[in-house]
């Protein structure tokens, strides 16, 4: 992954790595304890920072709440995939819904997919 970041990010990932949402905490706890992944939270790229993102399969997981469909968030969401496309990340998108209903079952769901079983 090119080292893309805009230095405002990195201050605003850190930022948000403080004021994470329930379903991000959850799965993050899940996620940092996998020895065959290894996973950032909050990761700035470019002009955005991912909720999560697996470096070695390029991989990024964005935990998404209702207003990811209200207004023009859906746009913006697109635009911002089409934006992590070009550079190679692909996006994957879990309603915070699912990551609190299963946590377990969503965190062994993205090690299965970026290659750790």
């Amino acid at each position: 992954m090119p080292r893309l970041k805009h230095q405002r990010n990195v201050a605003r990932a850190r930022q948000l790595r403080g004021s994470m949402t329930l379903p991000e905490i959850l799965l993050w706890q899940r996620l940092r304890r996998c020895e065959d992944v290894k996973f950032r939270r909050q990761h700035p790229v470019g002009p955005y920072v991912l909720d999560f993102y697996c470096a070695a399969v390029r991989v990024c997981i964005e935990v998404d709440g209702i207003v990811h469909d209200m207004g023009t968030r859906p746009a913006r969401d697109a635009v911002r995939d089409d934006w992590l496309a070009g550079q190679g990340v692909r996006v994957m998108r879990i309603a915070a819904v699912e990551v609190l209903r299963d946590v377990d079952g969503v965190a062994a769901a993205l090690v299965r997919i970026c290659g750790g079983e």
